[in-house]
Parts: structure tokens; C-alpha cells; sequence
């Protein structure tokens, strides 16, 4: 999704839209705003993956918590963005799946990893902390919202620490309890060098090990590297987990 719209070279105003003209920070870059604001755009890259082949679509939510919002003075709309995210995949995947009901497609609300850690302070980074329980609710926030809206699958991705993703399987399990409902779990972690570990620290098979105790549909690794350096990580990742 991010880098489809980055394509696009949307303007300031393009990011704020009619409602958001009067918000006091910068909103360029705001992805996950666009839901609200240019909500034809993303229902547009929606459709061109959908048109593509693909059998999952990922809501517009890769920042949408109240941790990563707060730098866009947005904080407050966290709920909508979500909710409206899932809604605005559902009738998409929804419309796609009513004109071939033999390959049905499902939509997967996307949890991404804040910019902030729980782990620990990094040295000659740009990168500050969070409170393990604000962190907490804040998933809270955003998958109960995803699951409100419809999404079929929860996708915890880019996990650089795996502490932040720990908040974000037990947010999901507290949302599940509350709703009575289960989706299933996909978790996906970043690589920060090719030694083949966490931007904080740990190694595949450590990442693994800190999230056997949940029922996972299937987990992975995203971003890091071209496919060709991602190939011995991906066979390690194959060789260590229960999923």
C-alpha cells in the first residue's frame, strides 16, 4: 500500500483533504489518513492488486494507533481510520469476490510496528521508547476497530522488536476475548542487517520462539532486503517454525 501511494506524489493538501485543511501539523506522508481523506484512492489500489491476482488485500492501517498518530496530531481519529480502513477493503474484496465466487478474497487488517520501542533505547538512532501497557492499548484501539470493520485475518507486520509484537498478540487476544470471536494470526518480521536479526537484537530463531505460545496462521519476513538476501533467512525462518 505505502509504496503504491508514494507512487502517486500526493501534495499536502491532497493528504489533508476538505476535512483535515485546519489540522496544525504537517499531514504529508499521513498514509493511513487517506482513508478518510481520499478514500477513491485507496479503494483504486485496492482493486489494482485485487485485478492483479491477489487473494488477500491489506487495509490502509500500517501506523494507525494512537502511538504513531500522535505525531500527526491525529490521535483521536484512530478508531475511524481503522473501522473505515476494513470497511473500505471489505466492499472491495467483497465486490470482487461477488463476480467469481470460486476464488474468494479476504482481507487482512495490517498491524504495523509504531516507531517507537518497548525493548530498549538505541544508540545513534532517531527511535524513542513506550511504555509496554500504552503500547497495549493502543493496538487495543486499532484491532478491535479492524475487527468491527469486518477484516478476515489480522496481520502483525514488520516487527523490529519482538516485545512490540508481544503487545500487539496480546492486544489481539483481549480484542478476541471481548468480541467472543477468533480470526486468525499472521506475524511478520523485519530484518535489520544480514546477520539475519531484529533491529533489536534477535535472531530468527529467538523471534520465533517469543511467539510459539499463539496459534498462528502463518508467520514471515517483509521488507529488509531483495529476495535474493532474503533466501537463506526465509530457509532458516522454514527450518525453525511450528507454522
Amino acid at each position: 500500500m505505502g509504496t503504491m501511494i508514494q507512487r502517486l506524489n500526493l501534495t499536502e493538501e491532497q493528504y489533508r483533504g476538505e476535512r483535515f485543511r485546519s489540522v496544525t501539523a504537517s499531514q504529508k506522508g499521513n498514509i493511513d489518513l487517506l482513508t478518510l481523506s481520499q478514500p477513491n484512492v485507496i479503494k483504486q489500489i485496492h482493486r489494482e492488486y485485487l485485478e492483479a491476482g491477489a487473494d488477500i488485500i491489506q487495509t490502509n492501517t500500517f501506523n494507525a494507533t494512537t502511538v504513531s498518530m500522535e505525531n500527526y496530531g491525529l490521535q483521536d481519529y484512530v478508531h475511524e481510520i481503522n473501522y473505515m480502513a476494513a470497511k473500505t477493503a471489505r466492499s472491495v474484496a467483497d465486490e470482487f469476490t461477488a463476480k467469481n465466487s470460486s476464488k474468494p478474497r479476504f482481507v487482512a487488517g495490517s498491524v504495523g510496528p509504531t516507531n517507537k520501542t518497548t525493548s530498549m533505547k538505541q544508540k545513534g538512532t532517531k527511535i524513542s521508547t513506550v511504555d509496554f501497557d500504552e503500547l497495549l492499548i493502543s493496538y487495543e484501539e486499532q484491532i478491535e476497530a479492524l475487527v468491527d470493520g469486518g477484516v478476515d485475518i489480522i496481520m502483525i507486520e514488520t516487527v523490529f522488536d519482538t516485545l512490540n509484537a508481544k503487545a500487539a498478540l496480546f492486544a489481539v487476544q483481549n480484542i478476541f476475548k471481548k468480541r467472543e470471536k477468533e480470526i486468525p494470526i499472521i506475524v511478520s518480521a523485519t530484518l535489520s542487517d544480514k546477520a539475519g536479526r531484529t533491529y533489536t537484537g534477535e535472531t530468527i530463531e529467538e523471534f520465533i520462539t517469543s511467539i510459539s505460545h499463539i496459534n498462528l496462521l502463518s508467520v514471515g519476513l517483509n521488507c529488509s532486503f531483495g529476495a535474493a538476501e532474503m533466501k537463506p533467512h526465509l530457509k532458516q525462518l522454514k527450518s525453525v517454525s511450528p507454522f
